[in-house]
């Protein structure tokens, strides 16, 4: 009996692939475009097909050819279109921003090629992002009410309708990966896509009561760290802060002074300035370490989380070679799915469900848009 298959795209470091493989699906093939991710993938798995180019250049019909899948069925096709145009953190261009444009090039080439399902992984904004981003400034009294393009979830009530048009029935859920087997706190969209008349169950917690790998945990053994410079600022005032501390730990006379203009500015903050706790799941990884507002500091030790550590943090096993300068390393692993979260969801899409079991989505889009509504719970949108 043959291996459940799958194609990958926008496959970066192999995060989400590692993960699938572990839970039993075989990769056929991998498609991206960026040059140091690429060799990534060669390093890695050199025997892998490998479309190396932007995905709208591809079609069904090369895809089955350069992959070797020919005339046989499909199972999955997986991929994480890229999440800044969707990403509350940065001015979120929506569908006006090629890179939101793309996931749906990228949904069009995974219906071509009729898989079983098809995941699409992205950052939280997605449950929000509208189809035309209106900036805030020019919201309220004075400025006409937002059009139905402009109103919260526009990109998602597309997708679903997308979707079912082709056959499909989605579920969207927003997981934390600690609540996986990651060893850190990193919130992600997952839509699953099943092509039949039922979307395909959400997926459970591996354990309610678990609450994540510490740092310490996940990165106990290691001795040997690359990694990049603290900045001049962030090395004089980290190294007056103990593990799990951030700015406010700081004597309030020395507050403003270490954080600049952002003292005045709102929000938490709790990302300057701040060094990892021992006994708790990192933060989310970001592409670097040492950027002001979301720095990630050692817990004892004066310089930002090395390379191994992001490994470690994000399920890598260490003798996974990330290819590239230590920007790139951090740059790749930052936007990597963790390892554990994608093994679960793999197992998840090959458990038998039954047939009496209801197949929802928690998603709270229009119903007519291909998918179903049931109440929010904790961890799921």
């Amino acid at each position: 009996m043959r291996s459940p298959c799958f194609l990958s795209f926008f496959t970066g470091a192999m995060g989400l692939d590692l993960g699938l493989e572990q839970a039993g699906f075989e990769c056929l093939g991998a498609n991206e475009m960026d040059p140091v991710a690429a060799a990534t993938i060669q390093r890695n798995r050199p025997s892998l097909p490998l479309l190396q180019c932007d995905v709208r250049k591809l079609d069904a019909h090369s895809v089955r050819r350069e992959s070797g899948l020919g005339d046989r069925d499909l199972d999955l096709v997986a991929g994480g279109p890229p999440c800044q145009a969707f990403s509350t953190a940065g001015r979120r261009g929506s569908l006006a921003d090629q890179r939101g444009t793309v996931a749906f090039d990228f949904l069009d080439l995974a219906i071509q090629l009729e898989p079983r399902w098809i995941v699409l992984e992205n950052v939280r904004g997605l449950l929000s992002a509208p189809l035309r981003h209106r900036p805030h400034a020019e919201r309220g009294s004075g400025y006409p009410p937002l059009s139905e393009d402009e109103r919260p979830g526009g990109v998602l009530r597309r997708v679903g309708e997308v979707l079912s048009r082709a056959g499909y029935r989605t579920c969207v859920g927003l997981y934390d990966a600690s609540l996986y087997g990651a060893a850190q706190r990193r919130e992600r969209v997952i839509l699953i896509a099943s092509r039949g008349s039922l979307a395909w169950p959400l997926m459970p917690p591996r354990n309610e009561a678990l609450q994540g790998v510490t740092f310490r945990e996940a990165t106990a053994g290691l001795v040997r760290h690359e990694h990049a410079p603290l900045r001049s600022a962030q090395a004089k005032y980290t190294a007056m802060l103990g593990p799990g501390q951030n700015w406010r730990d700081l004597p309030e006379r020395l507050q403003r002074e270490a954080l600049g203009r952002a003292f005045d500015s709102s929000g938490g903050r709790t990302g300057f300035l701040r060094r990892l706790a021992w006994d708790e799941p990192s933060p989310t990884l970001v592409t670097s370490p040492t950027m002001p507002a979301t720095l990630l500091a050692h817990p004892s030790e004066l310089r930002p989380l090395s390379v191994e550590e992001y490994l470690r943090l994000q399920g890598f096993p260490d003798d996974w070679c990330v290819e590239g300068t230590t920007a790139q390393k951090y740059r790749q692993l930052g936007n990597a799915v963790p390892v554990p979260l994608a093994e679960c969801l793999g197992r998840h899409l090959l458990r038998p469900v039954a047939s009496g079991v209801a197949r929802t989505s928690r998603y709270r889009g229009n119903a007519t848009s291909g998918f179903d509504k049931v109440p929010s719970s904790q961890q799921l949108y």
